[in-house]
């Protein structure tokens, strides 16, 4: 499942409550750069990294592939950067380089058909397993089963709670939004007629704070527009409905158990050793969230452009196999093996779900990376719960209980050095979270050459990913584990008092991670250096 949205929204918080902080709207934008003694900003401090390590340094290329929803391949921060096969010839129908994929010169999309179509919203795992044995299994006692049944009633009366508790959840999430739609647009119009304009944006409520004072809420309403990077009230209603579709989506297709697209894309979905399906199109039906990612971890930088990404010296490969919804492990496997197969160094996955029935697939492909030299960075999930007690997947840990070395999870932290300091939605774990990173209110592209704030874990995995390309640029003889080690132990530990998430205990943030610290590419950068040194 795609694990980032637009959170201000989603928390169903009304204009009036935003106001602007002190930073300008550069450093809002760009303030997961920022370095804490010299910016107060607990960013990674890659401005730092260049100016002070790098500038001196000539890196080689790194291939970071981005398993998610696609990628806008014709973003102007992005194109410069993104990765092509110069083996395959582009719809010629032919696989030219005889690898099982058909014009895969972008990369690849297991979420589409042979014609074309492409599965842009599905359901989630615990749909589909209280979908595949509810007939088999409602209404009947455990004690009744055989021990195999045992085991799958189980897993079905898990999945069965978690469907029940998502879908209640859902439908009260689309009434709340049904009705802040209709609280917002009111309120906006009520603004509108006031000040006698068509348009409410930033420069018309600017010159209103000034010019009306008898209108207090054009100064809150700024604030409003600004924090959340909108351009006017129109933009943020269109959120606000993109929101409430997706919600819509969520309780007809997501949480539907008579809903399957699968068909469209042709394969058997019990064979899970079955490669080759699917098509070249990586960009796909909505890719919202594959850009954005794409962006945080390689947006061409200092180009005066929109955002800057943390890596520079990157290619970026797109391979598609996150929908709206939740993944399939059989894609999960098969994008790994193709982005080790197709050379990436490092793979971002920002994507997560609760229940894993063909975990064993994942693994192996993990494995596979590890075995040859390539790191994977996985975003922890924003459940607000402590993976060290609970389910989530991709997990940091095999089947056999062993610990995935070539894997980094990541958890979500703010710009704020206060009790805030942890994002609300992060998931966390002393044993399970390695590392958290910058992940809310993060500034990147989007589709159709825009840029947009989102959080989630989802935006703090790509940062991680970016911070362990440029050790990879400026250290090639660095091995995945390598990578891994550097990251946790150059992350700047943090006592600072935080709420745990979802809760209101105060608890120690070093305590929620196994580094207890935030990534930091200037520390990083020196660890690198003294360790490949020591070692000539």
């Amino acid at each position: 499942m795609l694990v980032s949205t637009r959170l201000a929204l989603l928390g169903l918080l009304t204009f009036t409550s935003f106001m602007a902080r002190a930073q300008t709207t550069e450093q809002l934008r760009r303030w997961q750069h920022l370095d804490l003694k010299a910016d107060g900003v607990p960013g990674i401090s890659a401005d730092r990294a260049y100016q002070e390590l790098l500038a001196a340094r000539k890196p080689t290329p790194v291939l970071v592939a981005v398993l998610d929803s696609g990628i806008d391949s014709t973003h102007v921060d992005l194109k410069p950067i993104l990765w092509s096969k110069p083996t395959e010839i582009a719809g010629n129908g032919i696989d030219d380089d005889k690898n099982g994929y058909v014009d895969d010169v972008r990369g690849w999309n297991f979420l589409g058909g042979k014609d074309g179509q492409n599965i842009a919203v599905e359901t989630l795992e615990q749909t589909r397993i209280y979908a595949q044995y509810k007939a088999q299994f409602e209404g009947k006692k455990r004690r009744s089963l055989s021990a195999a049944d045992q085991a799958r009633f189980d897993v079905y009366e898990q999945a069965k709670a978690s469907y029940q508790q998502d879908r209640a959840q859902e439908n009260k999430q689309f009434s709340m939004l049904t009705g802040a739609l209709e609280s917002n647009t009111a309120a906006f119009e009520r603004v509108k007629r006031v000040l006698n304009v068509a348009l409410l944006d930033t420069a018309t409520l600017r010159q209103a704070t000034r010019s009306r004072p008898d209108v207090p809420s054009a100064a809150s309403l700024d604030g409003f527009l600004r924090r959340n990077n909108f351009a006017s009230t129109d933009a943020a209603l269109q959120s606000l409905n993109e929101a409430l579709t997706h919600s819509r989506d969520r309780l007809e297709k997501s949480l539907n158990p008579d809903y399957n697209p699968r068909a469209l894309v042709g394969d058997d979905l019990t064979n899970l050793t079955e490669t080759g399906y699917g098509n070249p199109d990586s960009q796909g039906p909505d890719a919202t969230h594959g850009t954005h990612c794409a962006g945080i971890i390689a947006g061409v930088r200092s180009n005066q452009l929109g955002a800057d990404g943390v890596a520079a010296s990157v290619r970026i490969m797109s391979v598609r196999s996150t929908p709206s919804g939740d993944e399939r492990d059989k894609d999960v496997a098969n994008a790994i093996r193709y982005a080790v197969d197709n050379g990436a160094q490092i793979i971002s996955m920002s994507f997560g779900k609760d229940f894993s029935p063909d975990k064993a697939a994942v693994d192996a492909a993990m494995q596979y990376a590890d075995q040859k030299g390539v790191l994977l960075v996985h975003a922890a999930g924003n459940s607000s719960r402590d993976t060290d007690a609970g389910r989530n997947f991709p997990s940091a840990r095999y089947l056999s209980g062993q610990d995935i070395p070539n894997q980094i999870t990541v958890g979500a932290s703010s710009r704020l050095n206060t009790e805030q300091l942890v994002a609300e939605f992060s998931n966390y774990g002393k044993q399970t979270v390695d590392v958290f990173a910058p992940g809310v209110d993060i500034y990147s592209s989007t589709p159709g050459n825009t840029y947009g704030t989102f959080s989630g874990t989802s935006m703090a995995a790509p940062v991680v990913a970016g911070v362990a390309a440029v050790l990879k640029a400026y250290f090639p003889q660095l091995t995945p584990q390598q990578l891994k080690q550097i990251i946790m132990q150059s992350a700047v530990p943090y006592h600072t008092k935080v709420l745990k998430p979802g809760t209101k205990k105060s608890v120690d943030f070093a305590t929620l991670s196994r580094s207890g610290g935030i990534v930091n590419l200037y520390e990083a950068v020196k660890l690198a250096e003294q360790q490949t040194t020591a070692s000539k």
